[in-house]
């Protein structure tokens, strides 16, 4: 792990947050999008962002992490920006698939969030691969593709976005 981050810390209480840049960078993002693909199995997700420029930084590369998975293939449908019911509405229309919002508080501190849904729109738990997760990333485990042919791709998919 190039920059390491206190998973014990960072990933908790159903997403993955901290402040940024100090307990959490955007290599996190790429490291959970991977773990998180790996965990649930995803062929496809929803993934959006609060407009926010740390937010679309770590948008970025968490999409470009969910489609370097091994052998997964991952689809990701880039909702661009979108809240948590556009996100689950984009979710269902897709067909159940998980999804995530990367969104960033700015107070004392800018705070990532990185929030996680499984594919029956319920934020991901201990119990439903969060702690499997944290324990991936932990002990850098973070899965990379197989081959070129094993990645996926993200594709715009802004008109999923229905109303908030």
């Amino acid at each position: 792990m190039l920059k390491p981050i206190d998973p014990d810390v960072v990933i908790r209480d159903g997403h993955v947050v901290g402040a940024f840049p100090d307990e959490i960078h955007e290599g996190v993002a790429w490291w959970v999008a991977a773990c998180f693909v790996v965990v649930s199995h995803a062929r496809q997700m929803a993934v959006a962002h609060d407009d926010h420029p740390t937010s679309r930084a770590f948008h970025r590369r968490f999409c470009r992490g969910a489609i370097n998975a091994q052998h997964f293939g991952c689809q990701v449908a880039d909702l661009g920006k979108a809240d948590d019911a556009q996100l689950l509405h984009a979710m269902r229309a897709l067909g159940e698939v998980p999804g995530t919002l990367l969104s960033t508080r700015v107070g004392d501190r800018q705070t990532v969030s990185i929030r996680l849904y499984d594919a029956k729109c319920q934020p991901l738990t201990e119990d439903t691969g969060l702690a499997k997760l944290r324990e991936m990333i932990a002990a850098d485990r973070v899965p990379i593709p197989v081959n070129d042919e094993a990645k996926g791709r993200i594709t715009a998919r802004p008109a999923l976005v229905g109303p908030s």
